[in-house]
């Protein structure tokens, strides 16, 4: 093995300057050779290229050869390669995994990009993009979110479209029966010495989907189909139980984790007394903290499985691609 090594290197270092002149390779090193998506134990000279190609759409020039004087070579996607920047920076391209945020909004993650009508669109949640329905459509987002420096009109990178409206199920109450029964009570335990308080809630009993929102970019050219740390998306995929996933996020930056859970019912948090319930959720373990709502979550694959939106301490919650897509009539 070492004398293989050995004689490999000498021939990358004799061929690195033709490779790396081809269109697409980004990259050339010595790994083993992958086949049917399997690790061989073969060395080979791996070329890394931004976009992975029909030899039909490559001059004979560009195309790598099987072989390199006597050594087997593979390509594999990488993607474009970047210097890393901090999720919370200002990026132009802005790319998945990025901060960003409604202007009234602290900072959530900028998820990926999706298509509707022949028009390119940040997808993120309601409440990153659209301030938990409290938006109006057309209002400006900003990158970096406010909390990590955005401004406007400086940061301003597009604007409010369309999302889906949070259905909230405990809200407080504007009954005017029900807030002076609440108050007398209260006012009762107070001179029993009680601390505790009542509050008049609302229950409605409207479940929802997603969390989602999409926004459109001023300039095309000011947004990325890349995900930090991860790549380009390569298609959709429906979560599955034991489903291996990982996402980029504003927060925690690039994690993994396994879907423990399908077809999860929750109640969501939204601020003080304001309870949504959730159905044909995925649920995976903790992967995420605050600030990385909108992440997007992918399979090993890069395939899109949902669109990251609530956790705990040890759990992340994420809403069904499918149903985003659905919800707001967009696609890849």
């Amino acid at each position: 093995m070492a004398n293989e090594f050995i004689t490999i290197r000498e021939t990358l270092k004799r061929n690195r300057k033709d490779l790396m002149q081809r269109a697409n390779v980004v990259a050339t090193g010595i790994g083993y050779k992958f086949r049917a998506g399997q690790k061989t134990p073969n060395l080979a000279i791996i070329c890394s290229v931004s976009r992975k190609l029909a030899d039909s759409r490559l001059s004979s020039r560009d195309l790598v050869p099987a072989t390199v004087d006597g050594t087997p070579t593979d390509v594999v996607q990488s993607g474009i390669i970047r210097a890393l920047q901090a999720p919370t920076d200002r990026l132009r391209p802005a790319p998945g995994g990025a901060s960003i945020g409604h202007r009234d909004i602290t900072a959530g993650t900028l998820g990926c990009l999706v298509e509707k009508g022949g028009q390119k669109y940040i997808l993120s949640n309601n409440h990153v993009l659209a301030n938990s329905n409290q938006a109006q459509i057309g209002d400006p987002i900003l990158q970096p979110g406010p909390y990590d420096g955005g401004k406007f009109p400086d940061d301003h990178i597009a604007d409010l479209e369309d999302f889906v409206p949070i259905n909230i199920t405990g809200i407080p109450s504007e009954c005017p029966v029900a807030t002076t029964t609440v108050n007398f009570l209260n006012g009762v335990a107070k001179l029993l010495g009680s601390n505790v308080q009542l509050r008049a809630i609302d229950v409605q009993q409207l479940e929802n989907l997603v969390d989602a929102a999409i926004a459109r970019p001023l300039n095309p050219e000011d947004v990325t189909d890349q995900i930090l740390q991860i790549g380009t998306i390569q298609g959709s995929i429906s979560g599955e139980l034991g489903m291996a996933v990982k996402k980029s996020g504003r927060t925690t930056q690039l994690t993994t984790g396994e879907i423990e859970q399908v077809d999860v019912s929750a109640n969501v948090q939204y601020g003080e007394g304001q309870i949504a319930m959730f159905t044909d959720q995925l649920m995976a373990g903790a992967m995420s903290q605050g600030g990385d709502s909108g992440s997007a979550v992918l399979d090993e694959a890069n395939r899109l499985v949902g669109l990251l939106f609530a956790g705990s301490d040890t759990t992340t919650v994420i809403n069904r691609i499918e149903n985003v897509f659905s919800e707001l009539g967009v696609g890849l």
